[in-house]
């Protein structure tokens, strides 16, 4: 099976063009890949929960998830964006399910931060990948909402490009974070550059250097994680020129591939 994992921010998906569901779809029946989608929501949950007047301050980019913030994210992400994007799947002429890591206990979750400062964030410990299989198995895109589930049934908020880099680890498939920027960018001498690949040195300098900075930098970090366990490649892409997704999985030059010291090497 030639997963993509394909984790959709929050920040985009209101911007997504018909064309870009359209080439997911086109690359399923085609048989060139199989994509498996992990949506955010982050503007949304904020926009909610400012109509509700609950405070929900970040850390590090990750959101202080208290059980109220909770069950606004769960409300947001497994109910109506989830559902909007299972709908764009199927005007496209996919077949799409859409699922929460609640449901099946999809993403076993565990808590992120043990001293309990983020509250209800949590990590993916354990990915129940038969049921992906199964939804693939029989034609679907599986939609995933990244709310996790422990032992107890306590839920967990979970960063997306997290959650996105679990499954891709777990499919040992290929993980692409679609934004709304064309990839990691630098101002080198007054332009703007795109850069192609990025090893885990050069992103550690950048960040330190704060040219990688804000919720860019959970997003680098999972493209990172992603190949030390197991995902076989990650690439930050453009989903507002969908063409860029194609020209990635054909093999030509798109968005920022982030790889290991070691890969980089043999490049």
């Amino acid at each position: 099976m030639h997963a993509m994992v394909l984790k959709i921010g929050g920040s985009i998906l209101e911007k997504l063009p018909d064309s870009f569901y359209e080439m997911i779809v086109e690359l399923k029946n085609a048989g060139i890949c199989e994509p498996v989608i992990v949506h955010g929501g982050g503007p949304e949950i904020n926009r909610l929960l400012q109509q509700l007047e609950v405070n929900s301050p970040f850390v590090d980019g990750l959101r202080v998830t208290t059980k109220e913030v909770l069950d606004v994210a769960e409300m947001v992400m497994s109910g109506s964006i989830n559902k909007r994007i299972v709908t764009n799947l199927q005007k496209a002429g996919g077949t799409a399910v859409g699922t929460s890591g609640v449901d099946h206990s999809l993403l076993k979750a565990s808590p992120l931060d043990p001293t309990g400062e983020l509250g209800y964030v949590g990590e993916v410990a354990n990915v129940n990948d038969e049921w992906l299989k199964v939804i693939i198995n029989h034609g679907g895109i599986p939609v995933i909402s990244p709310i996790g589930i422990d032992e107890s049934g306590q839920r967990y908020n979970i960063n997306g490009d997290m959650a996105a880099a679990a499954v891709a680890q777990s499919l040992k498939g290929k993980l692409a974070l679609i934004s709304d920027i064309p990839g990691v960018m630098e101002t080198i001498d007054g332009k703007q550059v795109v850069h192609t690949q990025l090893t885990k040195q050069q992103i550690e300098a950048k960040i330190m250097s704060g040219v990688i900075h804000g919720g860019m930098i959970p997003k680098i970090r999972s493209a990172l994680n992603s190949l030390s366990a197991g995902a076989s490649e990650s690439v930050i892409l453009n989903g507002l020129t969908p063409a860029d997704l194609k020209n990635y999985i054909e093999g030509k030059e798109a968005g920022t591939k982030v790889m290991t010291d070691k890969e980089a090497h043999h490049v």
